[in-house]
């Protein structure tokens, strides 16, 4: 079984990968635009990292304290009750779904078009999106380690691409020459602080996703010390990509223009190598897409094992692979889950927003289960467990920070925040009605 097991350089991998999505390829132009000032879009990239640091230690740190299986809905069940486990992970999980498909969706939209014809492009779309979800579960059902290494194939293309955007910084002829225009209305305090949260929003739900690297517990080697330095070298290393992508999309594109602009990182691309670059930099943009499918085929049915081992999800869920380490009926029923939201793909923002709403809750409520690890764990100091320095004062600026990001879309869109809320305090009811039955059935026997 040790050689299923993950090493620093794969899970450092899946680090990356969980976070990189198709987030930094778009969410600049959602930052921009946001933004009433350059200072304030760069204020809200550094912020989000220095805020993803934060996190990083918090959630290494709870990984080395309790390191399970499906850790991200068992710190809850520890930490807190099982039905605040079960509310805020169903929902992470139908949202991570959503999430998959609509960003699948998104790569068939950069490679349709270099494969069908312009009149079967939007036909074939949903088709492309379902066949690269159906081809990395096969991946996923083939085992551990032979998902983890395609994993790490994909990533190191991603990156590549990455550099290629960044390298447009040394090519001086292609950067903008137009001037940065302000909005002088948009400049006072209150509005500054609100475009802040706003762009802030964007950047935290880019850098997001490292959280669920506890998933995988058990499943790593030494996962004491694996965990909490993968997740710290996975987060410098986006945070430098990330603030480079960024500089060079204002570079090249231009301040006010990027607010405006679709399809960024291909426009980057074409101005340094002309049409070959554009259809370069598509094909690469499928493949960084074919990576987030990939690992979140990975980790999201770890989450749903851990809840059948609470008695929330039939014992089915449990069902594993030995030879292979793959969760067989977990792992199907998500990517299900997967290929059926793709035919509600075009909801798919609202449902984004609602996921980054929850995810606010979630981050804050998981992260704060370190102070009470913390009590609970005391017979594991100086045991070699990893240990944040200057605690508490980085988990509650974390915290602190995606409280700030949940009010600033509740006072956006409160209908929304409204309706998130009542969704996770009906799952909770759920979770008690379920148990209720149970209850019943086994007094009955």
């Amino acid at each position: 079984m040790t050689r299923n097991k993950l090493g620093l350089f794969s899970l450092t991998m899946i680090v990356i990968g969980l976070v990189i999505g198709t987030g930094i390829f778009r969410t600049s132009k959602d930052a921009a635009e946001a933004s009433a000032t350059p200072g304030i879009f760069f204020t809200a990239w550094i912020a989000g990292g220095l805020i993803a640091i934060c996190g990083a230690l918090t959630y290494a740190e709870i990984g080395s304290r309790y390191p399970v299986t499906g850790g991200y809905y068992k710190i809850f069940s520890y930490a807190y009750h099982p039905s605040l486990a079960f509310g805020i992970n169903a929902v992470i999980l139908i949202s991570n779904a959503a999430s998959l498909s609509g960003v699948a969706l998104i790569g068939s939209e950069y490679i349709s078009p270099l494969v069908f014809g312009p009149s079967e492009v939007e036909k074939w779309k949903p088709f492309v999106a379902m066949s690269a979800i159906i081809l990395f579960y096969g991946l996923n059902l083939m085992g551990l380690r032979m998902s983890s290494k395609t994993q790490n194939v994909l990533m190191i293309i991603k990156i590549a691409m990455l550099v290629v955007i960044i390298a447009a910084l040394f090519f001086p002829a292609i950067h903008s020459t137009a001037p940065v225009i302000i909005d002088e209305t948009k400049t006072s305090g209150a509005a500054l602080l609100l475009s802040f949260g706003v762009a802030l929003k964007a950047t935290s739900f880019t850098y997001g996703g490292y959280q669920q690297t506890i998933n995988f517990g058990e499943e790593v080697e030494n996962p004491r010390k694996v965990i909490p330095r993968a997740i710290f070298i996975g987060i410098i290393v986006i945070i430098g990509l990330y603030l480079l992508v960024s500089y060079a999309y204002v570079k090249v594109i231009g301040f006010n223009n990027l607010k405006e602009t679709s399809g960024i990182a291909s426009v980057v691309a074409e101005k340094m190598f002309g049409t070959p670059g554009k259809y370069a930099s598509s094909i690469l943009l499928f493949i960084a897409v074919l990576a987030y499918v990939n690992v979140l085929l990975l980790s999201n049915p770890r989450v749903m094992y851990a809840m059948s081992t609470d008695g929330i999800l039939p014992k089915a869920f449990q069902k594993k692979d030995e030879k292979r380490d793959v969760l067989t009926v977990s792992l199907t029923v998500f990517a299900a889950v997967c290929v059926i939201v793709l035919f509600f793909a075009d909801k798919f923002e609202k449902i984004l927003s609602f996921t980054i709403f929850l995810d606010s809750i979630g981050m804050a409520t998981s992260a704060a289960t370190i102070f009470i690890l913390r009590r609970r764990t005391r017979h594991l100091n100086d045991t070699g467990i990893f240990s944040m320095k200057l605690y508490p004062l980085l988990p509650v600026v974390f915290i602190l920070a995606y409280l700030f990001v949940g009010t600033m879309i509740a006072i956006s869109e409160p209908k929304l925040a409204l309706t998130a809320i009542s969704v996770l305090a009906g799952l909770i009811i759920l979770y008690f009605i379920v148990k209720g039955f149970k209850k019943t059935d086994q007094t009955n026997a």
